[in-house]
């Protein structure tokens, strides 16, 4: 498999170079030269198969030589090694649960696949890489758990300060070892500007080898397939499902698209976005216009121009009415957000983080045009994470997983950032 970059200005790649160098040189985001498809046979047994079995049948096209068999299968087996249960909430939506891994949040997979993947890269090599990566809250704790203790590896986590929970800090501030994290004065949209700004100064990626851990990276980007697949898995009626993606970077969602273009039966999806909905004004419009990103509730989703959806764009040709069949964008307020967390509280006992709730409210609205249909919503993390929207709401305090007990007693270490690239390039340069 060979990797183009979308600004067509560098040559193509493998997936190790993909991997490494994070985004092309000319500053495009790599993609696939080719779309595997999945045999009928696989689909067809995708009930019966593991976790790890999946996992390895697709990402194999797209790592292709670059790790032997043994190597791989492995990689998979531990990235996938947590349940994904899809838990039925009313008579027609479900909850795909991506929050049973190590970080309570759906990017453990791509995290823990891209951290062994480069992990095994940098067998040999003297100088480490050092993975740059921005986040708007579960990024940087999936990165750096991921990542925590990988030899020949540092991580670099710039983060808005004040802009992310209480825990979703923790993760990323309280690891020590290999991972450092920088709090920028700013909000995600900077942190993002930062990090792509590194990339294309040759004096830095002269002196310090450079790699992105953000969905930009073909090796976080491309595993997000897996959730789907896994959803598949245990889909019971015949028809296909309809899935609402919360969506701020897009990386998700384009993952998803990816999997139905390769064959994975899907009926409709809908990217469910918050206020900051750049994504879901093209598709209403067919004019694709960055925003400065605002605030809001669902703060994992405030980004106004969101990196992947240019690759949404190359996946279908920048063909508007040929995306704009299969993709409904929503814009959900943050009243319709917190009202949906404490109504299905109330009426179904089961409870939505912010970012699921987005999609929840996306996907019940669209159900309503179709009453046959059913669907349903990618939960992208646990609700544990954001107590100071989920509390209020629903008037009780939510318990923190044992498994979380120990970052408690943990102090915070990070570095305070001017949002400034003059700023960054001194520090990382020391």
């Amino acid at each position: 498999m060979q990797y183009y970059s979308l600004n067509r200005q560098s040559p193509p790649v493998d997936f190790r170079a993909a991997t490494i160098a994070g985004q092309a040189p000319d500053g495009g985001l790599y993609f696939p030269a080719s779309i595997p498809q999945f045999s009928a046979d696989f689909l067809k047994n995708l009930p019966n198969l593991s976790q790890a079995d999946i996992a390895y049948t697709v990402m194999q096209p797209y790592v292709g030589d670059t790790i032997p068999e043994a190597d791989l299968r492995r990689i998979c087996a531990e990235t996938v090694d947590f349940p994904f249960p899809l838990v039925p909430v009313t008579e027609h939506i479900g909850s795909l649960e991506l929050f049973h891994g190590p970080t309570l949040a759906f990017k453990d997979v791509g995290a823990r696949f891209m951290s062994r993947c480069l992990g095994y890269f940098s067998r040999g090599e003297t100088a480490p890489v050092t993975v740059l990566v921005a986040t708007s809250g579960d990024t940087g704790g999936a990165v750096a758990h991921g990542f925590l203790g990988v030899p020949g590896v540092e991580v670099v986590i710039l983060y808005p300060t004040g802009k992310v929970s209480p825990l979703q800090e923790l993760q990323l501030t309280t690891l020590g070892q290999n991972i450092t994290a920088l709090e920028v004065e700013g909000n995600f949209d900077d942190c993002q500007r930062l990090v792509k700004q590194a990339f294309l100064d040759e004096g830095l990626t002269s002196r310090r080898t450079l790699t992105s851990a953000n969905s930009i990276n073909v090796a976080r980007w491309l595993p997000q397939q897996l959730y789907y697949l896994f959803a598949l898995q245990q889909w019971a009626p015949a028809a296909p499902p309809v899935v609402a993606v919360p969506s701020g970077n897009f990386g998700n969602l384009c993952a998803g698209l990816l999997a139905h273009v390769s064959g994975l039966p899907v009926g409709h999806f809908i990217a469910a976005c918050n206020a900051n909905d750049a994504g879901a004004e093209y598709l209403r419009t067919a004019i694709f216009a960055p925003k400065t990103a605002v605030a809001t509730i669902s703060n994992a989703m405030d980004v106004g121009h969101p990196s992947n959806f240019v690759r949404i764009l190359e996946l279908f040709k920048h063909e508007h009415t040929t995306i704009s069949q299969l993709l409904s964008g929503y814009t959900v307020t943050d009243a319709d957000t917190g009202a949906t967390i404490r109504r299905v509280q109330a009426e179904h006992d089961y409870l939505l983080d912010p970012h699921g709730a987005v999609a929840f409210f996306a996907l019940e609205d669209y159900l309503k045009k179709y009453p046959a249909a059913a669907g349903f919503v990618l939960a992208t993390a646990h609700p544990v994470k954001f107590p100071e929207v989920v509390e209020p709401l629903i008037g009780r305090k939510i318990e923190l997983p044992a498994a979380l007990h120990y970052l408690l007693a943990k102090p915070k270490h990070s570095v305070p950032l001017a949002p400034s690239y003059e700023a960054l390039r001194e520090w990382l340069l020391q």
